[in-house]
């Protein structure tokens, strides 16, 4: 029985090991072609999240992973629809909203807090789907802002980031590529 599992693991592993060489070597071709491109967006990605960390405290490490997966989405899908201004910056808003909301909820035990948290997300995606304002980091902007609360700084690093992202994609979008 041993035996067969680990035949049946290495010849996984080994299909997975193939598809990895080709994904590396076609990867390594665009990488070559479009380099400066890669070098460029990534920077552009760096200077807008320095801004936000700039403002933010590591008590809200939410919101910078989502604010960081916005980065992630304008800088290397650009072409995408949710990299749109008003994806980002309107799902942002629903996700400051929705968390705000709900962060005035009092959850004084784990399960309330667990069906708090998990209803500013839930209720976050229904209001961007509604709106169409479709941006999924956004509802870790709600979950992060339910979880932590909302200060001055997290509301000025939020605006500032999706405003500065928005503001960035637009005057670059001529010049940004796909890197997916």
């Amino acid at each position: 029985m041993i035996h067969i599992a680990a035949a049946i693991f290495l010849k996984s592993f080994c299909e997975i090991g193939g598809c990895l060489k080709k994904s590396l070597l076609k990867m390594d071709a665009e990488f070559r072609r479009h380099w400066k491109s890669y070098v460029l967006q990534s920077m552009l990605a760096t200077i807008a999240l320095f801004i936000v960390l700039y403002f933010l405290s590591m008590q809200h490490a939410v919101i910078i992973a989502s604010l960081g997966a916005t980065a992630f989405i304008v800088f290397a899908m650009p072409a995408n629809i949710t990299a749109q201004a008003r994806n980002v910056v309107g799902g942002h808003i629903v996700g400051l909203f929705c968390g705000f909301l709900f962060s005035l909820i009092p959850h004084p035990s784990l399960v309330s807090s667990i069906l708090v948290y998990s209803l500013a997300v839930g209720v976050s995606i229904f209001i961007m789907v509604v709106s169409d304002t479709e941006h999924p980091p956004a509802s870790g902007t709600a979950l992060g802002v339910a979880m932590t609360g909302i200060t001055f700084n997290v509301l000025l690093a939020v605006l500032l980031s999706i405003i500065i992202l928005s503001a960035i994609h637009r005057l670059c979008k001529p010049y940004l590529k796909d890197l997916t």
